[in-house]
């Protein structure tokens, strides 16, 4: 699965942090009920890697990948765990490197012309704009579209239910990755009907 597909998959990538790898099929199931077929769990907790084992051996028809991958160490765990795709919040020579040679793909966090450029260069045509609402929103991406008109973006971070639209209304945005439609509270609650309300709310929108 290249970059591309991993994009296409859904408009809306639920971006989620689980503190216990128990929790991870009954939110995969409410994120399937919901009508969203992929999940980017983040490796900022300890239950991050064991998540994605127990998502990518229960449910193939769920496609999982890592996310906060910052270095070649943490992208070779994920895939050792089973991860089909990584999302990072940055770019570097070592994260595209190592994506070449696993050949798993991997979409780069990017804020700036320059890293955009940098990326172009090294033929990754698939970004992660971060933190998207901080980096210049939906005008960064417009003026992004003039010189980088290949460029193809999944804006994260301060993407809600409020601005999903506009950022998906973007000819250069194929996704948008949020974590407002998997609330660490619902998960703590084990509200699972809740995340599959909220992702169809979502995807009504």
């Amino acid at each position: 699965m290249n970059a591309l597909e991993v994009m296409q998959i859904s408009p809306i990538v639920p971006v989620i942090a689980l503190d216990d790898a128990q929790d991870a099929l009954f939110l995969a199931e409410a994120l399937l009920e919901g009508g969203i077929a992929i999940m980017e769990i983040t490796l900022r907790t300890q239950a991050g890697l064991k998540s994605i084992e127990t998502i990518a051996k229960n449910m193939p028809q769920m496609n999982v990948g890592a996310g906060t991958v910052i270095n070649a160490s943490g992208f070779q765990k994920a895939v050792d765990h089973g991860s089909q795709f990584i999302f990072s919040p940055g770019i570097s020579e070592e994260l595209m490197l190592i994506s070449r040679d696993l050949e798993i793909a991997l979409i780069p966090g990017v804020a700036t012309a320059s890293e955009v450029m940098f990326a172009q260069n090294n033929n990754f045509e698939h970004c992660k704009l971060f933190p998207a609402t901080v980096a210049g929103g939906t005008a960064a991406l417009k003026a992004f579209s003039g010189p980088f008109a290949s460029m193809k973006f999944c804006p994260t971070g301060g993407v809600n239910l409020n601005n999903v639209n506009d950022f998906l209304s973007l000819e250069n945005v194929l996704c948008v990755g949020g974590s407002w439609i998997v609330p660490k509270q619902a998960i703590a609650d084990k509200d699972f009907k809740k995340i599959t309300r909220l992702c169809k709310e979502a995807l009504l929108t």
